[in-house]
């Protein structure tokens, strides 16, 4: 295991060998403070991420394309959507082409192209921590095929065997006479041969992949040029603003467009399903306008419904039989013969994805092709649904990815594609949808909502000995298939529970699912995020009842799994758990979970002051994803996904009263300001080896349950339902 401190990547030592680049570049950087790549500002930044350069030269594979003066383009799959893909992918091919990262520019791949040839640029969809820990292994093979054919060419010019040479920065070099030549000279010549059997190289080879390097996409987010799927404009475009049926489900009856047809800009009505919307020349036209649109609207037996009523009917189908999952021991006689015996209920509310940017797509539907812009975790599903919109051919529909202004999953969702298309169709012209922040925050597709029960037994002398859960859950599979077998279990309902690592004789673990009028979608570490904070804030109430400090709990009953105990060991003593002295109201509270290939632990410290004010003083996070791509972007990573779950723990519920989602924007759905930022610490336990782990993710489930954890510390009282808004606190 390789530990690597705070924001630095710690390397062993490379001594009696000649310097390498590597080496170089991380004394550069450590000697100088970090001159060399810590503010370096990379000026092959790019507006439009979806807009092919004009000129890349001889394209060498799919991957990548090297003009004349050695520019490299190279293109990217996945999404950009803050997690740092437009630096980490291209420096996984950068890496094995041996290039001049400086002469690398980056560019959306293309989803037309990809459908049209055989889906050649692999898995085009972001979601699930899957970009580097997916596509890394095919992306090295992309820049060692490249990186073969030049020296190929080179070998062939030069009339020498390709063993005798080399591939360096930029060069290909001939060993023997110390000849060379740039990449940009011999790159026409190496579109034309071809090679096999590429080997790739091992983490211990790598000189750019793990090091601290500058994302590309931040110069144009800085200087406000990046066009967001908001930012679009074409010539003759107008604006849709749209609005549904205020009960999810409900239909539209009737509408009366006289009352606003005359007003300024407005140019037609568009009556959908679900939904109404107006177009108009501006926006805001029409954003004023269909809201004042007299609407009747089937509401559905969905209006009938309440958040409480919710609650309630989860926590009753807990004393229901649900599926079992796992069952080893006898866990009834276990418990039965028990010395103690206790179960505690945990229950999290529905979440909105709460993106910065809302929703939206424009459309341009023409004779012969179909263009779509939008800012989209899935290009591919939202090109499959254009074309079965508009009755045209795949190939003859183009997605055009921005840059998104946040996705957590929600913009892996093509509904408002499909709304948007079918409004363009309806418009005769270019337009642009926009849901408002109102319809954004109530269009549904939700973090699901779920009620857990967890038991545990113990022997006289305190030892765990029995333990049960069951689940009720939203089923997120069985809104995307209408009709779904009910026995069938939705695997992101029960991720975490069904897998739990703590080793117990007597175990037994069942789910059942209660779907309601919402509908759901995967949320930032989809089920995870629920079921590590129910699941590690029961592991801390086991613990107390063992009578044992929370490390020597998870200690205790994670034998076996080295990599989870090598991250406690880290983060134990990163915390300064032993040697605390914590002020009166202040307390440490400790969580870990394993997601997406990653482990992550967390402790975090919290204050409730005399009068009942709760600060998130710090967090701090021990994360081992195996191997990095770039440290800089994993850093960023994790804090993000801290920051996410933080804001759902201290404040994210939805609440409905006759079927109406109340909370329609950010004053009613409060998310974290930057005065309430804890301190956070970020530390790299790495285990190496062929892990490679997700980072987009994985620091997010521990949150929820380490401050839970920290507040039993200081109120003694157990945070079994979130937000932690609606408790009352106050010290022990």
């Amino acid at each position: 295991m390789e530990k690597l401190p705070g924001s630095y990547f710690a390397e062993k030592e490379i001594a009696g060998e000649k310097l390498s680049r590597r080496a170089f570049v991380k004394t550069a950087t450590t000697v100088t403070g970090g001159l060399l790549l810590g503010f370096h500002i990379p000026s092959n930044s790019k507006m439009r991420p979806y807009e092919p350069y004009a000129d890349t030269g001889a394209e060498i594979n799919a991957w990548l394309s090297i003009d004349v003066d050695d520019t490299i383009t190279i293109k990217v799959a996945q999404a950009e959507m803050g997690q740092g893909v437009f630096s980490s992918l291209p420096m996984i091919i950068a890496e094995e082409l041996e290039a001049d990262w400086r002469n690398v520019q980056v560019e959306y791949a293309d989803v037309n192209r990809s459908v049209r040839e055989d889906k050649i640029y692999k898995r085009m969809s972001t979601g699930g921590s899957y970009a580097v820990r997916g596509s890394r292994e095919y992306l090295q093979r992309a820049g060692a095929e490249a990186r073969q054919r030049l020296i190929k060419a080179a070998a062939e010019k030069w009339l020498v065997g390709q063993d005798e040479c080399y591939a360096d920065y930029g060069k290909i070099v001939h060993r023997g006479s110390g000849r060379s030549t740039n990449y940009g000279a011999i790159a026409a010549d190496a579109a034309k041969v071809s090679v096999a059997n590429v080997r790739i190289k091992t983490p211990e080879e790598f000189n750019l992949i793990g090091l601290p390097t500058p994302r590309l996409d931040v110069p144009s987010k800085t200087d406000g040029s990046a066009i967001f799927g908001i930012d679009v404009r074409l010539p003759g475009m107008v604006y849709a603003a749209v609005i549904h049926c205020p009960v999810l489900g409900g239909e539209v009856r009737s509408l009366r467009y006289n009352a606003v047809r005359n007003r300024p800009g407005v140019i037609k009505v568009v009556r959908l399903k679900n939904s109404v919307a107006i177009v108009a020349e501006h926006y805001w036209q029409a954003k004023t306008a269909v809201e004042a649109m007299p609407v009747q609207w089937n509401l559905g037996p969905g209006s009938k419904s309440y958040s409480e009523t919710f609650r309630r009917e989860y926590i009753a189908d807990l004393q229901k039989d649900g599926n079992i999952l796992v069952e080893s021991g006898d866990v009834a006689k276990a418990m039965d013969e028990a010395e103690k015996s206790f179960e505690s209920d945990y229950v999290v509310p529905y979440l909105a994805h709460a993106c910065m940017e809302p929703l939206n797509c424009t459309v341009s539907i023409q004779p012969d092709r179909v263009d779509v812009w939008a800012g989209v975790q899935d290009p591919e599903s939202a090109l499959a649904v254009t074309a079965r919109l508009t009755g045209r051919s795949p190939e003859n529909v183009y997605v055009h990815n921005c840059f998104l202004g946040g996705g957590f999953g929600r913009r892996s969702n093509t509904d408002y594609i499909e709304e948007a298309v079918q409004i363009a169709q309806e418009a005769g012209q270019p337009v642009q949808m926009i849901w408002s922040r109102e319809e954004d925050m109530r269009g549904g597709s939700y973090r699901p909502m779920a009620a857990m029960r967890f038991k545990a037994g113990f022997d006289i002398q305190k030892n765990l000995i029995a333990y049960s859960n069951h689940s009720v859950t939203h089923s997120l599979a069985a809104d995307r298939q209408p009709g779904r077998n009910s026995k069938r279990v939705d695997k992101s309902s029960v991720e975490g529970l069904v897998d739990m690592p703590y080793q117990v004789d007597h175990k037994k673990i069942s789910h059942s699912a209660r779907n309601t009028h919402l509908t759901s979608w995967w949320w930032r570490s989809a089920g995870h995020s629920q079921n590590a904070y129910a699941m590690e804030c029961f592991v801390d109430e086991m613990a107390t009842a063992s009578d044992m400090d929370a490390f020597k709990f998870r200690r205790k009953h994670l034998r076996g799994r080295t990599d989870l105990l090598d991250v406690l060991d880290v983060l134990e003593q990163e915390s300064g758990w032993r040697d605390a002295r914590l002020p009166n109201g202040t307390a440490m509270g400790l969580a870990i979970h394993e997601s997406f290939g990653t482990i992550c632990g967390q402790v975090a410290q919290v204050s409730v002051s005399a009068t009942g004010v709760l600060s998130i003083d710090r967090i701090v996070s021990v994360v081992d994803c195996g191997n990095l791509v770039n440290p800089m972007t994993a850093e960023m990573q994790v804090e993000s996904a801290i920051v996410y779950g933080l804001t759902a723990a201290l404040y994210g519920k939805l609440t409905v009263e006759n079927g109406v989602v109340l909370e329609n924007n950010f004053d009613t759905y409060r998310i974290l300001s930057m005065a309430e930022m804890p301190e956070i610490e970020t530390h790299f336990a790495l285990s190496g080896g062929d892990k490679w782990g997700g980072l987009g993710e994985p620091a997010t489930p521990p949150v929820a349950p380490a401050v839970c954890n920290a507040l039993y510390g200081v109120t003694g009282r157990r945070i079994r339902i979130l937000p932690i808004k609606d408790y009352f606190l106050q010290r022990a």
